[in-house]
């Protein structure tokens, strides 16, 4: 509820009547219950001086009474209006709102429009995103215990992969039993799709496992994470599938370079543009600037890509407590692709990683 607090408080701060918050996972960080609606509606309504209220499916209200929560839950069948319903129950309860503050990052054209129906007088200017942004900014001590825990896991994905490679034996089936693993040892949700790629096929960023088997002697990229009580673990490593070429082990140190080096300044007080520029400033004088296409990091927390960007241009002065990324990447197509990846937590005095899989390059014997 101290969550709610602060969104109440902000309420009151700005004169604002009502909160809409549609991003489920937003509501999931506010209430602990957790559903990906699709295409129904599921809603937290919060306001300044009155207890809030989540609307959801009716077949989920009973789960979210589970999670111990106390305020009004309301739900609404397939059938019937919903957002006609959301504005009885707030009529109700607070009277007609004419100042919004709604997440204009996530809220859909379609449910804005329905939301405008039923309240024709209201102003929808209040933008609640980059407050729910800083809010989560900064994680607390038990995020941080949960995300190492998350963290453990991601190791030991890497060791079950790691030991499933083998020739006769595609990407896709790599992923397929590191995730059968996991399942069996209690992981049932991954972060994102599992990467897998081997070879040439690691050179593209966001590509995807395919159906070759695996060559030997190709470096191997393994990009996963799993989901633990609702926080995620999401790190790279890139090995060695028997013996490489000098080259490949070349691409490999600059970018192990960019990365140590990155993790090692992570530190409060520096910049996340300024954290950016010293991995890749790393990559361009190593000759491999124009292969280095993303940006070094992305927060993390409750999903894979939160708030904030670790780029050029952002001069956020990173706190203890930010969580995000550290992932320099050279992908030179046709050729190979290396990322190296933790996710880590700044301290009063540095950071430290949630995963501790070994960062030098491992060669894993050809079977």
């Amino acid at each position: 509820m101290s969550h709610i607090n602060s969104v109440q408080k902000w309420l009151a701060d700005n004169n604002y009547d009502i909160a809409y918050v549609s991003d489920f996972m937003d509501i999931q960080y506010f209430t602990g219950f957790s559903s990906d609606p699709i295409e129904r509606v599921l809603a937290l309504f919060i306001f300044p001086d009155k207890d809030p209220f989540i609307f959801a499916p009716a077949l989920e209200v009973e789960a979210v009474k589970e999670t111990g929560w106390k305020y009004p839950v309301f739900g609404y069948l397939d059938h019937e209006d919903p957002f006609a319903l959301i504005h009885d129950h707030i009529v109700e309860l607070a009277g007609t709102p004419q100042k919004w503050a709604i997440e204009k990052t996530n809220l859909t054209v379609e449910k804005y429009a329905s939301l405008q129906k039923q309240f024709p007088a209201a102003e929808f200017t209040g933008n609640l995103t980059p407050f729910v942004e800083q809010l989560k900014l900064i994680k607390t001590p038990e995020e941080i215990k949960t995300l190492e825990i998350a963290g453990d896991w991601a190791d030991k994905a890497f060791e079950i992969g790691f030991n499933a490679l083998s020739k006769g034996r595609t990407e896709q089936e790599v992923v397929a039993e590191i995730e059968y693993q996991l399942k069996l040892a209690g992981i049932m949700q991954m972060s994102f799709e599992t990467m897998v790629q081997t070879g040439a096929n690691a050179a593209e960023a966001h590509g995807g496992p395919r159906k070759e088997l695996i060559e030997p002697n190709k470096l191997c990229l393994f990009d996963l994470g799993v989901i633990y009580n609702g926080y995620i673990s999401d790190a790279t490593r890139t090995v060695a599938f028997g013996e490489v070429s000098q080259h490949a082990k070349d691409v490999y140190n600059v970018c192990l370079e960019a990365n140590l080096t990155a993790q090692a300044a992570a530190k409060p007080g520096i910049t996340a543009a300024e954290l950016d520029k010293i991995a890749r400033d790393i990559i361009d004088k190593a000759g491999y600037g124009e292969y280095f296409t993303h940006r070094l990091g992305h927060g993390m927390g409750q999903s894979e890509h939160e708030f904030p960007s670790i780029m050029a241009g952002n001069d956020l002065v990173l706190q203890p407590g930010m969580c995000f990324s550290i992932e320099p990447g050279i992908y030179i197509p046709g050729d190979v692709g290396v990322r190296i990846e933790d996710c880590v937590h700044i301290t009063e005095d540095g950071c430290l990683p949630f995963t501790h899989t070994s960062k030098e390059l491992t060669v894993i014997p050809v079977k």
